[in-house]
């Protein structure tokens, strides 16, 4: 019998396109959106973010990856207060929290 492995939370920068019904600002040309996600790795992770941005009517393009909270520490991150608690809400409620929202104009 296999072990389960642990939710983790990850941290995601994720470009978004235009898409009717996005709800991005009228004159965007897309956004980058920061999202903190659980999963048992960071692919799973990746996936039900995608997921649950395509139910949203989100256009998702490119997915960047910046790991776990003790991998952002062991690469010098500060992780503030705030940040941390939207991770511990990720793991909490196992879903994907999107912490900010960036439009981009051209």
């Amino acid at each position: 019998m296999s072990e389960k492995r642990p939710q983790q939370v990850y941290t995601l920068l994720i470009e978004v396109g235009r898409k009717p019904g996005d709800g991005l600002p009228g004159k965007a040309t897309g956004a980058a959106l920061l999202c903190y996600a659980s999963g048992v790795d960071e692919a799973e992770a990746v996936r039900e973010t995608v997921a649950i941005l395509k139910q949203a009517d989100l256009a998702p393009l490119d997915v960047s990856g910046y790991g776990t909270l003790d991998e952002r520490e062991k690469a010098g991150d500060e992780i503030d207060a705030e940040e941390r608690a939207l991770m511990e809400r990720a793991l909490a409620e196992n879903s994907v929290i999107v912490a900010q929202m960036t439009p981009f104009y051209e």
